[in-house]
């Protein structure tokens, strides 16, 4: 075993570790803002009596998964495994299928309970923040994964962009609630929701986005 590691770290280029770093990196950085809009977005969710804000923080917080799984994946000897890819490819996927199931509970709690989106100061500064920076880290990991050739940093990279998506949905739900279109805020759950589940799909068998 020892012999077949240095072979494979003989194997990978210099550009190819520093990329592999970079995802690491990257995936830390996202940790952390995961875990401080997790913490603001039920914040503000209790402090308005907002199901929706406190779902959104729930949902950040299944995101998160993905870059802890990815932080695990080029940590120590595992950078230059291809098993360690394997395993963290299937976990992303699985935290894909955990949010799917998630966005259409929500909604389907929302909705019997006649909830309908409202404003707060806090989380619509959160959202409005993710919405900018979470395409710039999404589309970096997915370079990122199709040089690496790894599914799970374009997974969690994909994870990245459908968290944006999601604060644009949550910020357009609060706009056209106003004049009373209540239900562009549960249909756009409901895409995410299947588009989670095919991305899922896509991550398990290993799908790298090549650009």
């Amino acid at each position: 075993m020892p012999g077949q590691l240095t072979q494979v770290q003989q194997a990978v280029s210099p550009a190819w570790l520093r990329d592999a770093r970079r995802a690491r990196t990257l995936s830390l950085i996202t940790l952390a803002w995961l875990g401080a809009e997790s913490l603001c977005g039920l914040l503000a969710g209790f402090q308005a009596h907002s199901v929706a804000l406190i779902g959104w923080g729930l949902t950040s917080m299944v995101e998160a998964l993905a870059s802890l799984i990815v932080v695990w994946r080029f940590t120590g000897s595992r950078i230059f495994s291809h098993d360690a890819e394997r395993k963290a490819q299937r976990a992303v996927a699985v935290s894909f299928w955990l949010l799917a199931p998630y966005l259409v509970l929500h909604v389907a709690h929302d909705l019997s309970a006649g909830h309908r989106a409202e404003p707060t100061l806090l989380g619509t500064a959160v959202t409005t923040i993710s919405l900018i920076s979470m395409p710039l880290l999404g589309l970096a990991k997915r370079r990122l994964g199709a040089r690496l050739g790894s599914a799970a940093t374009a997974g969690e990279g994909t994870q990245n962009l459908l968290c944006a998506l999601l604060a644009a949905g949550v910020l357009a739900g609060l706009g056209f609630n106003a004049i009373g279109w209540w239900w562009v805020d549960p249909t756009v759950a409901i895409v995410l929701a299947v588009v989670a589940v095919r991305e899922g799909v896509r991550a398990w068998h290993g799908h790298v986005c090549h650009h």
